[in-house]
C-alpha cells in the first residue's frame, strides 16, 4: 500500500507544481489544483478500501500522518479560492482590511480547536486509538457534525482537523505573504510623491513686504 500512495503523492505534488509554475491567475489556478486533488483522493480511497491495515500502529499512521497530507492541499486550494473570489474591489487599505479578517479567521479555528492543536503539535500519542482509527470515536470529545455524515470506511473523528491545521498555516503564509506585498506597494507609492515642504521666511518681514510688492508692481501676478 506504501508505495502506491507515495506514487500518488509525488505526482500529485508534481501536478501542482506545474499548475502553480504555468497558470499566473490565482482563481484559474486553484480551480484546476482542486480538480487534480479531487482525482487523487478518489484513487487514494480506491486504495485504502481495497487493502487492509495490518495493524492499529499502520491505520493510525495513515490517518495521522498521509491522508492529511492529500485532503489538506484541497482545504488550501478550495480556502484560497473562495478568499480571492470574495476579495472586494478597491485601494490597499480595503484590500489589507479584508485579508486581515481573513487571519482573524484562522485564530478563531485555533481558540476553538486548542486543545487537539495542543496535542497534535506536541506529537502526542496517548488519544491516538480515539482519533485516528475508524469507527472508534468518543462522542464526549465534541465532535464535529460532518464526521457523522462522512465515509467511515475513509475517515476518522480527527484525521480532517489534522489536515485543516496543515492548510491553515499554508494559508496564514499566503495572506501574511500578500500584506506584505501591499505594504511594499504603499511604500513605493510613498516613495515617488513629492515631498510636503513648509517655506519659512527668515528675514524681516519688511523685506517680505517689499519684495511682494515690487513683484506687484512688474505685473507679475
Amino acid at each position: 500500500m506504501s508505495s502506491k500512495i507515495n506514487s500518488l503523492l509525488t505526482n500529485l505534488n508534481d501536478q501542482l507544481s506545474f499548475i502553480n509554475l504555468e497558470i499566473d491567475n490565482e482563481s484559474t489556478r486553484c480551480e484546476r489544483a482542486i480538480e487534480v486533488i479531487l482525482k487523487t483522493i478518489k484513487a487514494l480511497k480506491i486504495v485504502v478500501q481495497k487493502t487492509k491495515f495490518k495493524t492499529d500502529a499502520e491505520e493510525i499512521k495513515f490517518f495521522k500522518e498521509i491522508k492529511p497530507q492529500f485532503t489538506s492541499k484541497l482545504i488550501y486550494y478550495n480556502t484560497i479560492f473562495k478568499i480571492e473570489m470574495k476579495k472586494p474591489n478597491g485601494g490597499n487599505r480595503i484590500v489589507k482590511k479584508y485579508y486581515n479578517n481573513e487571519l482573524v479567521k484562522l485564530k478563531a479555528f485555533f481558540d476553538n480547536e486548542l486543545e487537539f492543536y495542543r496535542y497534535y503539535r506536541s506529537r502526542s500519542t496517548y488519544l491516538d486509538h480515539k482519533y485516528f482509527l475508524r469507527s472508534r470515536f468518543d462522542i464526549k470529545m465534541s465532535l464535529d457534525s460532518y464526521y457523522f455524515e462522512a465515509d467511515t470506511s475513509f475517515s476518522t473523528s480527527h484525521d480532517y482537523k489534522v489536515a485543516k491545521i496543515l492548510a491553515n498555516d499554508l494559508i496564514q503564509l499566503y495572506l501574511e505573504n500578500n500584506l506584505v506585498l501591499i505594504g511594499n506597494k504603499d511604500n513605493g507609492e510613498k516613495s515617488q510623491r513629492k515631498p510636503n515642504l513648509k517655506m519659512i521666511w527668515t528675514s524681516p518681514k519688511v523685506a517680505l513686504i517689499e519684495l511682494v510688492y515690487a513683484l506687484h508692481t512688474e505685473g507679475v501676478f
